[in-house]
């Protein structure tokens, strides 16, 4: 099983013990908070019970709010599907009754959660290194488990969130280690957001340039296209061959843009939200076609999976967005522990926590390995270690092409994961 957190488990064991108490029986299962016996709204099963899940985003003014849009429809459809073949153990799944806009904030995330936390079985989504960071001792001390729009390599060690895919410290490793075998590169510049996100991208980019020998220097930039002065000035003045970026799309466009038109030649490796198909409308975009590398946890909008395949027919008509692609393969995992915990006759919070930290393997239909779904095992055992590169294409439908699948470099390979990376 998973290693918690002693400390959290233990300042909150009574206020769990509280809420396992709280649980009633509605046939074989026992359930409590979130699930009801009447229907889910607008079901097409209507002799099913209900399973609430919360959805919290950055739906509007937010740095990823192009991409959490796409996120949380994509979500939608997959829990849409799931219900149209019946739902799970005589239950549909709604994701669309608590809703939630976080604008990437961690204040207003905290604030959110706890507006729909007494409503909700768990979160379908969570978006936010920092705004997921923010609630999880709540989280923790309710066994409210959480599907993260992230991939922060702090959710290795908590057993209430069930991240897909690589973390964003081993994308970097990969990503550093790809530059040095492929490209040659001898030194690497993280241009990185504070916080959980762009640190623990530049810890592994770190990481990685120390075991290969690489000069290596870390530029913290804020968010907004307006502040990004400091980290042009820094990528022109060091002239790396490689430089490690870990902003929004926006940001990303501004560093990439201004320094190529200033004479940077070096390649820009993003991490996987630094990509919207938009930068291909952006003055920046020759840039991009020309210097940038996408990191990503699985294979693009286009790819030849069965899970591929059923996204793309559930959302027949929409204009292809990698956020479409994120937001369904991270709600296997979710799926999967409630199966486990129907199984297992225990729809209560702490069940399905249990029934998420068993899952030793998970059915993402292809588009990651199944042992990507690993959530039983310690955290060095456990973790998946593999990403991909994608290169720009502007005849692709989301602007992206496969340059290498699924691969691990040396630096990833042998790294123990006995901590976050930042």
């Amino acid at each position: 099983m998973r290693r918690r957190k002693a400390a959290l488990v233990a300042s909150f064991a009574a206020v769990a013990l509280v809420a396992s108490a709280c649980g009633f029986r509605d046939g074989d299962a026992e359930i409590d908070v979130g699930v009801t016996e009447d229907p889910c709204p607008n079901t097409p099963n209507e002799d099913n019970g209900c399973i609430y899940l919360g959805t919290i985003s950055d739906l509007s003014e937010g740095p990823f709010a192009a991409l959490a849009q796409p996120i949380t429809e994509a979500q939608e459809a997959f829990w849409a599907r799931v219900n149209e073949d019946g739902g799970i153990g005589g239950y549909d799944i709604d994701v669309t009754s608590f809703v939630r806009d976080n604008q990437y904030n961690p204040e207003i995330h905290n604030q959110v959660y706890r507006d729909i936390r007494d409503d909700v079985l768990a979160l379908a989504q969570t978006l936010g290194s920092p705004q997921t960071a923010a609630i999880l001792p709540d989280m923790e001390g309710n066994d409210v488990i959480g599907a993260p729009a992230s991939w922060s390599s702090e959710w290795l060690f908590e057993d209430v969130i069930l991240q897909a895919g690589t973390n964003y410290c081993l994308e970097a490793m990969n990503s550093v280690d790809y530059a040095v075998d492929e490209l040659g590169a001898e030194s690497v510049v993280a241009v990185h957001y504070a916080g959980d996100y762009g640190d623990d991208a530049a810890g592994g980019a770190e990481i990685a340039a120390e075991e290969r020998g690489l000069d290596f220097r870390a530029v913290e930039t804020p968010p907004g296209t307006d502040n990004q002065g400091d980290a042009i000035q820094a990528v022109l003045s060091e002239d790396p061959d490689m430089v490690m970026l870990t902003t929004a799309p926006a940001d990303a466009a501004v560093v990439v843009g201004q320094t190529a038109a200033r004479g940077f030649e070096g390649t820009f490796i993003g991490s996987s939200p630094t990509w919207n198909p938009a930068l291909l409308d952006s003055p920046a975009a020759d840039a991009f076609e020309a210097q940038y590398l996408h990191a990503a946890p699985w294979a693009s909008w286009d790819a030849d999976t069965p899970g591929h395949e059923a996204m793309r027919a559930e959302l027949e008509g929409v204009t292809p967005n990698e956020g479409y692609t994120a937001g369904w393969t991270w709600s296997y995992a979710m799926r999967e522990a409630i199966e486990q915990a129907v199984e297992a006759g225990d729809l209560t919070r702490e069940g399905l926590r249990e029934a998420a930290g068993s899952l030793e393997s998970v059915d993402y239909e292809g588009i990651l390995p199944d042992e990507a779904g690993n959530y039983a095992g310690e955290p060095d055992d456990a973790v998946f270690r593999e990403s991909l590169l994608n290169e720009v294409d502007t005849d692709a439908p989301t602007g992206l092409t496969l340059l290498e699948d699924f691969f691990a470099g040396p630096t990833a390979e042998q790294h123990e994961m006995t901590e976050p990376c930042f």
